[in-house]
């Protein structure tokens, strides 16, 4: 396994696997001796960077989510793990009441949310410090300096370590790290977008994203990130639910558009001269430029292609090619 570190200040930054692990389904669709054979050997294989949110998953039941979380704090105690393990939660899109959604009806950002939403993420995962907290979607109910002064709160009480943002406008992020900044806090250093090697369209409405999905990591966000090295994009969905490799899993409609056959032609072709499967190229595609691939599995054998892509290394011309496919 290699490694990076994420974040600048030294009493935060932590040093994580370039692959870290989704957990969205663990303790749900995903059964808990499944998960832990999972989490077991993505450990030994030295992966260390464990993502979660305290909606997780809300929708399988219809209630308000924390499965996720409660899993891997069973996970925690019977395997004895200790701060070795980084584990990224998210808050501000857990449903207030069963059967309702976080499209309609969620937690939000405010200064009272983040506290007693990040108590319980801590008490689910058995930890005294949330080690990467993300605000997990926007509120504009609440005033952006209370959000931001609410997460440098936990930060200073030693609660949380790093923090970052997901699914918002680039323009509300870099207002958030301004009012950051001038509060003398700290603020978001991790950006969780959707990012893959095919590339979407951004003008497709959906019921989170009205106007067009702002979880997509496009253009704006990728240009934001050359101009704040100090900033890292963890990618979800980088393998885009299977879509890549298996027949019964098509591309969601964003991604049908002119651009998306050469895009895979090259894939195939990198994916035939590597020897290695089109999801391995993929990751290691992000790799290679600085992004940290979030990749879910709900088999161990699901999880050993993944690992693979972590020690794939692609030519300076096979990336050109990926690159430029359009």
């Amino acid at each position: 396994m290699k490694y990076r570190t994420i974040g600048s200040d030294p009493a935060t930054r932590r040093e994580v696997s370039v692959l870290a692990l989704g957990a969205m389904l663990f303790g749900s669709v995903t059964d808990e001796k499944t998960s832990f054979a999972v989490l077991d050997r993505y450990v030994e294989a030295g992966g260390n960077f464990i993502d979660t949110s305290d909606n997780y998953a809300f929708w399988v039941d219809g209630g308000q989510g924390g499965q996720s979380e409660t899993l891997l704090g069973r996970w925690r105690r019977s395997r004895g793990v200790g701060d070795e393990i980084v584990i990224a939660t998210k808050l501000g899109a857990r449903p207030l009441a069963p059967g309702t959604s976080y499209t309609d009806n969620p937690e939000g950002l405010s200064a009272k949310v983040i506290r007693e939403s990040a108590e319980r993420s801590r008490d689910r995962l058995g930890v005294e410090r949330l080690d990467l907290l993300y605000a997990h979607i926007d509120d504009f109910t609440v005033p952006q300096r209370e959000t931001v002064e609410a997460f440098g709160a936990l930060v200073a009480e030693g609660t949380a370590g790093l923090l970052g943002v997901s699914n918002q406008a680039m323009w509300r992020v870099e207002r958030a790290r301004a009012l950051a900044a001038a509060a003398g806090v700290p603020g978001y250093e991790v950006l969780q977008y959707q990012h893959s090697l095919l590339r979407p369209r951004f003008d497709v409405p959906s019921d989170l994203f009205p106007d067009g999905s702002l979880g997509h990591a496009g253009p704006e966000l990728l240009g934001y990130l050359r101009a704040e090295p100090g900033l890292t994009l963890v990618a979800y969905s980088p393998l885009l639910t299977g879509a890549y490799v298996r027949d019964d899993k098509p591309l969601p409609p964003d991604y049908d558009h002119p651009g998306t056959p050469a895009r895979l032609a090259v894939l195939r072709e990198v994916a035939r001269e590597t020897g290695a499967t089109p999801n391995q190229v993929v990751l290691a595609w992000q790799i290679g430029a600085g992004i940290v691939p979030l990749a879910g599995a709900s088999s161990v054998a699901q999880l050993e292609e993944n690992l693979a892509a972590a020690d794939l290394e692609l030519t300076a011309e096979q990336r050109a090619r990926l690159d430029a496919a359009h």
